[in-house]
């Protein structure tokens, strides 16, 4: 399984009047997640898609909020793809908090493939297939 994992500091823009990362935040964690990991495995990346006219918008998005994250603290963002059939990409995310490994949050994102209409795709662009291909993805 690709993975991916990266550190974030959490800012005070990003806290609420309980002092803690507001549940909002968690999916700009997911977004940084995945920024990071497009740059390990580059292809399927932001300007990728761009460039080929073939956006992939979230479709859905689940967030498990278990423990706290506060001013300061870094978050270890650890992203996951996970292989499914279709023109889509899924990921799954942990976020742990590094001073004490705590888990505090969990979650995943699905994309789906569109045209430059707004139209879902039913087939795989062709960087995504090249992509999967270079990284032994079934």
């Amino acid at each position: 399984m690709l993975e991916d994992i990266c550190k974030i500091r959490v800012k005070f823009s990003e806290i609420d009047a309980m002092l803690c990362v507001w549940h909002g935040n968690y999916v700009k964690y997911f977004e940084d997640g995945r920024e990071s990991f497009n740059r390990h495995y580059p292809g399927i990346d932001y300007q990728t898609m761009l460039e080929r006219s073939t956006p992939a918008p979230i479709y859905d998005i689940q967030v498990k909020c278990l423990a706290p994250l506060g001013l300061n603290d870094i978050a270890v963002i650890t992203t996951r793809y996970v292989p499914k059939r279709g023109a889509r990409l899924d990921f799954q995310y942990e976020i742990r908090r590094e001073s004490d490994g705590a888990l505090c949050c969990t979650g995943s994102t699905t994309q789906l493939f569109i045209d430059k209409d707004g139209n879902q795709l039913l087939d795989l662009p062709d960087f995504y297939v090249r992509w999967k291909e270079q990284y032994g993805v079934k």
